[in-house]
């Protein structure tokens, strides 16, 4: 059964949400969740919840189904996600591989750039993600 998603406007929502789709390992709704949430309220939205399994459904999602067609969107996801509370430690314990999923999407959004952002920021927020 497909996940209903609307925009949460509050961190328990999102939440629940965010539970949901990874229960599910469902990128599409993890996709339209990130496509209606403003990037910006990301760091409010996720609190001090940020986990490992949640960071790599967001850059799957945005690598699978956003990032062909809304680069810039996927820029800003990603800048704002690296203003979350644990990010530090949640990117500290990826894996490997984990970190090359993370790569690959620098790679797309930097093969598909645009102008809501430069390479040079691109480079600057791949230093963030330690990459």
């Amino acid at each position: 059964e497909k996940l209903r998603i609307y925009e949460p406007s509050n961190a328990y929502d999102f939440g629940q949400i965010i539970n949901a789709v990874n229960a599910n390992k469902d990128k599409a709704a993890c996709a339209d969740l990130l496509t209606i949430t403003d990037p910006k309220k990301l760091p409010v939205l996720l609190s001090n919840k940020l986990e490992g399994e949640t960071l790599l459904m967001f850059i799957q999602s945005l690598e699978h189904y956003v990032a062909g067609k809304d680069p810039g969107l996927v820029y800003q996801h990603l800048f704002y996600l690296s203003k979350a509370e644990r990010f530090k430690v949640v990117l500290a314990l990826l894996s490997k591989n984990e970190k090359e999923e993370v790569q690959q999407l620098f790679d797309l959004l930097s093969e598909n750039q645009n102008d809501q952002y430069s390479l040079e920021d691109l480079e600057s927020l791949k230093k963030v993600y330690e990459l």
